[in-house]
């Protein structure tokens, strides 16, 4: 991916909310493994939740940090599949105000060359909410580094070309200035 070294680099402020029945902070490497890569890019993790499969719960926490003027953006992990349990993308579409299609056609297209037709049971999606970025990934940590390294790093990094989320940033509120 083209990084144009001469622009500077501007690190995000990333909350990563993992969304598990199950999981702690000990068992969690979806989430921990998100963290490090966030860490690693030069980016703040800002904050870190587990949370169980409660759509409430989710979207509560999503508003939070949607409302935090320290957050940038938000990736969650887990609850993006098909079963009664599965929430998440039920949460972020309480939120968000304008869904990023582009992201989670992407996801599915390069977890098709890793898992093939299984990707369709992913409800991956990425969306803007009061200016805040919002990820959710599925629960895995294969598919939390493929997010990651194919995606999001690369968008998330303001020297990339020949275009980023980075430098949107700064307009992603016009439509709140209008009013």
């Amino acid at each position: 991916m083209p990084i144009d070294e001469k622009l500077p680099f501007l690190a995000v402020n990333i909350a990563v909310l993992t969304v598990s029945d199950t999981r702690d902070l000990a068992t969690d490497r979806s989430g921990q493994t998100l963290v490090e890569r966030i860490e690693a890019a030069g980016h703040h993790c800002a904050a870190r939740e587990i949370l169980r499969d409660e759509a409430d719960l989710i979207e509560a926490q999503l508003r939070r940090w949607i409302a935090d003027p320290t957050v940038d953006c938000v990736i969650t992990t887990g609850g993006t599949g098909i079963t009664g349990r599965d929430v998440t993308p039920e949460a972020f579409k309480r939120v968000l105000e304008k869904e990023i299609e582009g992201f989670g056609e992407l996801f599915r297209m390069l977890s098709y060359q890793k898992i093939g037709t299984s990707t369709m049971q992913s409800r991956a999606l990425g969306g803007v909410a009061n200016g805040t970025y919002l990820f959710a990934l599925p629960g895995s940590t294969g598919a939390c580094k493929d997010a990651w390294d194919d995606i999001l790093v690369w968008q998330l990094d303001s020297r990339h070309r020949p275009c980023n989320l980075v430098e949107l940033m700064p307009r992603l509120k016009e439509h709140l200035r209008a009013a």
